[in-house]
Formats: C-alpha cells, sequence, structure tokens
C-alpha cells in the first residue's frame, strides 16, 4: 500500500509527463474520427507536387501529409504529427511554468490550461499549418527567457523560428511582436548581443527557400492574404475580436491567460518579462487591423497561460487553489466536444444546441448543423463518388477525353485523393496553387463541373447537362446541394481561359 501510493506520488509530480500522455493518449482515441479535413487533403495532394512553396503555404505541412498518408495511409497516421506536437505543447507549457517560477500547482494548472484550450486542441485533432505553432512559438518564448542567463538561447530561437516558418507564415508576425516587445523593455540588451543576430541570419537561411520560390513566382501569398482580409475574414472591432479569443481558446483557459496578461505587464515578480505583454498587445493590433482570423493569434496563448498558472498560484488563497483547478477542469470537461470529435456526431449535435455554444472561424461562410470544422470532415468519398459514377458512364471515347473541373482546391483535392478507385484522371482547378499545375492536357471537349449554373456554365460550354448531385446535410451548405454538370465544347481553349479564371481565398 504504501508503495503503491508513493508511485501515485511521483506521477503526481510530474504533470509535464502526466499531461503530455493524456492529451496523446486523447488524440490518438479521436483523430480517426469523423473524416478527412479538406485542408487534408488538399496538403496531401500538394505533397505529391514536391515543391519549395505553394502559393497558399509554405512547404513543411504538404511535406507532412504527403510523408505522413505514404507511411499509414489511415486518418490517424495522417494526425499523428498534430497529436504528438499538442502533446508537448502541453508538457511543454507545463514546464514553462516552473522556468517562470511556478511550483507544482503552477504546472499542473499551466497544463490543464492547455488541454482545455479550445483551438489549441483543434490543432492537434487536424494536420494543418497551424499543428507545429503553438509549440514552437512558445518554445521561442522560452528560449528568449532562457538567453537572459545563456545567450545561446537566441541561437535555438531562431533555428526553431526558420523550421516554424516553413510550416505557416505568421512566424513572421510573431518574430516583430517579440522584437518591439524587447525594444519596449529592458530587456532590449538581448537584440545588441551577437546570437541575436546569428539568430536571425539562421531563421532567414532556413526560410530562404521558401522565400526565393515565393519571388519566383510573383509572390502569390501576398495576393492569397489580401482577398482573405478582403473579402473572407470578418472586420472585428478591438472588443470583439478580444471576445471571440475568449471563445476561440475556450472558457476553460479564459481566466488563466487573462491572468497572464496581467501579470507579465505589471506584476513586480514579472517585471523582466514585460515583453510578453507588449508581444501580445502588438499581435492583437496587428490582427485587427489586418482583419486577422481570432484563431492565428491561439499560438501565443501558451506562454500567457504559464505566467497566468505562476500568478494564481502566486495569488489565489490556499483554499480557493484546489476549487479554481477543480472549476478549470470541469469547464474544459464540458467544452471538449466543441474541440474535440470526442462524441458521434448526432451527440455532438445534440449537445451543441443544448448549451448553445459555437465557436466562430471568423470567417464569412454559412454554418448547418456543424461547425466549419467538423462540417468540413464530411462528405468528400460521397463527393468523389459522385464525379466518378458519371465519369464511368460516359462512353469510352468521351472518357479518354474527359476531365474535372472544381471551382476550389477542397473539390479538386477530394477528387484526386478517393477518385482513384473510379479511374480518375488528375482534377484541374483555378484555384490556390492547382492553378500553377495547369490544365494539363484537357482540351476543354469533355467537362464535368460540380456546382454553378446551367446559364453561367453555358457562357464557357456548348453544351451544359445536369448528370448527378451531390448532397450531405453534415457537409459545408456551400458544399452540398451541387449538381454535377457535364459539359462539352469549350468556348475557349483551356490554356488560354488559365490566367482570366484564376482566384484565391
Amino acid at each position: 500500500m504504501q508503495s503503491t501510493l508513493s508511485r501515485l506520488r511521483q506521477l503526481f509530480d510530474r504533470p509535464e509527463l502526466m499531461l503530455g500522455l493524456a492529451t496523446l493518449a486523447l488524440h490518438l482515441w479521436v483523430n480517426g474520427a469523423y473524416g478527412y479535413f479538406r485542408d487534408e487533403l488538399y496538403f496531401i495532394v500538394c505533397g505529391r507536387h514536391l515543391a519549395w512553396g505553394y502559393t497558399d503555404q509554405p512547404p513543411l505541412t504538404p511535406l507532412i501529409a504527403w510523408a505522413s498518408d505514404a507511411a499509414f495511409h489511415s486518418l490517424r497516421g495522417l494526425r499523428l504529427v498534430p497529436a504528438l506536437a499538442c502533446a508537448a505543447t502541453v508538457a511543454l507549457t507545463a514546464h514553462a511554468a516552473r522556468l517562470l517560477g511556478g511550483g507544482l500547482y503552477a504546472r499542473w494548472l499551466a497544463g490543464l490550461a492547455v488541454l482545455g484550450g479550445g483551438a489549441l486542441q483543434v490543432f492537434g485533432v487536424l494536420l494543418t499549418t497551424d499543428s507545429l505553432q503553438p509549440l514552437a512559438w512558445l518554445a521561442i518564448g522560452l528560449c528568449i527567457v532562457k538567453a537572459e542567463q545563456e545567450p545561446r538561447w537566441l541561437l535555438a530561437a531562431g533555428a526553431i523560428a526558420g523550421v516554424a516558418f516553413l510550416a505557416k507564415y505568421t512566424i513572421a508576425l510573431f518574430l516583430v511582436s517579440l522584437g518591439l516587445g524587447l525594444l519596449a523593455t529592458p530587456q532590449r540588451l538581448l537584440l545588441a548581443r551577437w546570437q541575436a543576430w546569428a539568430g536571425g541570419l539562421l531563421t532567414l537561411v532556413v526560410a530562404a527557400p521558401n522565400l526565393v520560390w515565393q519571388a519566383a513566382n510573383g509572390w502569390p501569398f501576398v495576393a492569397h492574404t489580401a482577398v482573405l482580409a478582403a473579402e473572407k475574414n470578418i472586420p472585428l472591432s478591438p472588443l470583439s475580436f478580444l471576445l471571440q479569443e475568449v471563445l476561440t481558446l475556450g472558457p476553460a483557459s479564459a481566466p488563466v491567460w487573462i491572468v497572464g496578461v496581467a501579470a507579465f505587464a505589471f506584476w513586480p515578480a514579472f517585471a523582466r518579462w514585460r515583453w510578453v505583454a507588449v508581444s501580445w498587445v502588438v499581435l492583437v493590433a496587428a490582427a485587427v487591423i489586418g482583419r486577422g482570423r481570432p484563431y492565428y493569434l491561439a499560438p501565443a496563448y501558451p506562454l500567457l497561460m504559464a505566467g497566468g498558472a505562476v500568478a494564481l498560484e502566486a495569488w489565489l488563497p490556499r483554499l480557493a487553489k484546489p476549487a479554481f483547478g477543480a472549476l478549470v477542469l470541469a469547464v474544459g470537461t464540458l467544452t471538449a466536444p466543441l474541440f474535440v470529435p470526442i462524441l458521434p456526431v448526432d451527440g455532438f449535435i445534440a449537445y451543441e444546441r443544448a448549451i448553445g455554444f459555437r465557436p466562430s472561424t471568423g470567417e464569412r461562410l454559412r454554418l448547418a448543423a456543424l461547425p466549419q470544422y467538423y462540417a468540413d470532415m464530411f462528405g468528400w468519398p460521397e463527393m468523389a463518388a459522385t464525379v466518378g459514377k458519371a465519369y464511368q458512364a460516359l462512353p469510352p471515347d468521351d472518357r479518354a477525353r474527359a476531365v474535372f473541373f472544381a471551382w476550389n482546391y477542397g473539390d479538386a483535392a477530394a477528387v484526386d485523393y478517393f477518385g482513384a478507385r473510379w479511374g480518375l484522371p488528375p482534377a484541374i482547378s483555378t484555384h490556390e496553387n492547382y492553378y500553377l499545375w495547369g490544365p494539363g492536357g484537357a482540351d476543354g471537349s469533355v467537362v464535368l463541373v460540380l456546382g454553378g449554373t446551367r446559364e453561367g456554365l453555358l457562357k464557357m460550354f456548348r453544351t451544359v447537362e445536369p448528370v448527378g448531385r451531390f448532397d450531405n446535410p453534415l457537409a459545408m451548405p456551400d458544399e452540398s446541394g451541387q449538381t454535377l454538370w457535364l459539359c462539352r465544347d469549350a468556348l475557349e481553349p483551356p490554356q488560354q481561359a488559365w490566367p482570366r479564371l484564376r482566384h484565391f481565398g
């Protein structure tokens, strides 16, 4: 009995290990739920066209997607890297609380806050360009904390930033915010050290191949971002944006990171880390001005949660500490189904309606029964089957010339990934990176198109007739309820129309 209690005590004294393993177990359990996410299919297809860059993202996520799909060819295998990264983020946040001066309570609370951290858990469910960012941003922040004593950690920060840049460009905004935060505080002396400049150079060296690719292709990501800001993302006031941050990060973690902002800004014990609060203010201001989506800043919050946990450990009365920790755990458990697919889809819909809460993606999107990040996991195999059946019904001569044209990369990637069983040729599209792959050998004589109207398509083809329909009530409304059209004899050769049809966003 004494030995068992001793082992339990040892485990309780290791929140980094316990919470990290709990997070990994949770994600390995749920990551086979529902289906492939729209962007995951696109990343796999991009990975089959390996390059140093793509119009709408750097190369690392497509490389991971391609390698994971080739190795496992399963949904759980594809999402193994996000699960590992999420577990590591939880563990590192608990460790961050220790580095900031926290004790055992702070370490447990910090890890629990990230485990209940809304979008931070979504990043562990889906393979996206955000999957590695929370871990990278937190690691960079901790490198700067440790650089006060050992400047060589700035070199590590530079290397991590370079790799993170190859996953998502928002790391550049984070680095700018950190630089401004340091300049605004006495820790600006760190920027005068040669290690800071060497670290920055290391970041540029790692990122250089992608920057060269973007320059060689006319900086398509700039056009992509401009379209998102102007047409897709919802503009928010500063107050509305902060409210969306609370909802995006989840109500369980909100008290912890809000206290973290206050502690980094005003608590004397955190005086040497004021740059963390300044960095957060810069990030929020940039997101509001640039119409960024609320989840863009989610990677900045684990460090705030670590700081908040340390402050709460110092500020809360002794008897209030277990009650507050229990509250965070209870609220996190209550909201977990909103961010992690632990319920069957019918059960989730009923649960969501019962509690009356739906997170926002910050986009101008019509929603049906499911939030966007769940809805985009439904319908893709059925969509490919709709196209495949129509393709197989064509006479052999028509099949030899037929191609599927998609209005967006999601439809194109679904057909490319699931269409092999139907013998479908590679899909073509003028959306995002599909544009760069061109129309292939398509001559426009036989084209299958999902969506649009007959009247609109008759402006592009001589004849248009319906040959199928795709419906899935769980999918995004803009994807479901679409007619599949068989279009013949394009009025303009695809190669000639291609530049005019290019679009982003």
